[in-house]
């Protein structure tokens, strides 16, 4: 993969899910305020309403229990992804400081960069189209694979910009990465509804980077990466609340499940990172 050409989503992943509800306390609570009228004359009342209250409670305690291990989900999807990140720079760093992305460019040439494009997009696909019928393991296996595979690629970037430029780059889009991710956490706003204009956008993209490839249009590329970046800022508004809503699904069905979800929210965050960090730095950065 020549630098330029974004990492992209898979798109044959699960639908969106909407919350469950449960019950509330306020019913339970309710009842045994009036129970104690009846139970004047028949005590077997009272004894009932107090077992309500009991269930209320419970069905509230629940509903906690369920809230709180969906915030654990959240936050270990969450730390995947930063894994996967943190596997992708040691990386790219590694190849650039032992000249092994050289040395591999050299010796299998333009063939070795449709390799590795080919590699990491059959490691996407695969990844979101089996994660569901592969254990929790493998796909966290595959998932660090891919990031190291894309730190290899990203090694070429310390061959166009100097350090300073990726490293301003790269606290950019950490800081607006979190700032979009607590905004998409906190928001009344349903960014899922967006889902098919998200993607309609991303297709329009690639097929305009893809264009741009064989035309070179003055201040195409500019226009072009400002686009991509308000595309990916709004893909990861809409994955931190598709994370959510997709445990709170999948929440009854277990750990193994739910370590599965955990790695398929990390590897949509993860895309939105990179991206979002390609983008800022060819608009900003100094080329060497």
């Amino acid at each position: 993969m020549t630098f330029g050409q974004q990492p992209q989503r898979n798109g044959n992943q699960p639908q969106q899910f909407n919350g469950q509800q449960y019950g509330q306390p306020q019913y339970g609570q309710q009842y045994y305020q009036q129970a104690p009228q009846y139970a004047q004359n028949q005590g077997q009342y009272a004894y009932a309403a107090n077992g309500m209250g009991g269930t209320a409670t419970m069905d509230a305690q629940m509903a906690y229990s369920y809230e709180e291990a969906r915030r654990v989900s959240v936050t270990k999807a969450y730390g995947e992804m930063t894994i996967g990140l943190i596997v992708t720079a040691v990386v790219a760093v590694l190849g650039q400081m032992t000249g092994a992305y050289y040395s591999f460019i050299m010796a299998t040439g333009l063939i070795g960069i449709i390799g590795l494009c080919v590699a990491q997009i059959a490691l996407a696909v695969v990844l979101g189209a089996r994660i569901m019928k592969m254990k929790a393991g493998t796909a966290r296996v595959m998932f660090y694979v891919y990031a190291a595979l894309m730190g290899f690629t990203l090694t070429s970037i310390f061959m166009v910009y100097d350090l300073g430029s990726i490293g301003i780059a790269l606290g950019i889009t950490a800081a607006f990465f979190f700032a979009l991710t607590m905004f998409g956490m906190t928001t009344k706003f349903d960014m899922l509804k967006a889902g098919p204009i998200l993607m309609v956008g991303l297709i329009v993209l690639i097929i305009s980077q893809v264009v741009l490839m064989f035309l070179q249009v003055d201040g195409m590329t500019q226009i072009v990466c400002a686009l991509g970046l308000v595309l990916f800022a709004g893909m990861t508004i809409y994955d931190a609340q598709k994370t959510r809503a997709l445990f709170a699904a999948y929440e009854t069905q277990g750990p193994e499940m739910i370590k599965k979800i955990s790695i398929l929210c990390a590897l949509n965050l993860y895309l939105d990172f990179v991206n979002m960090f390609l983008y800022i730095l060819q608009l900003l950065g100094n080329r060497d």
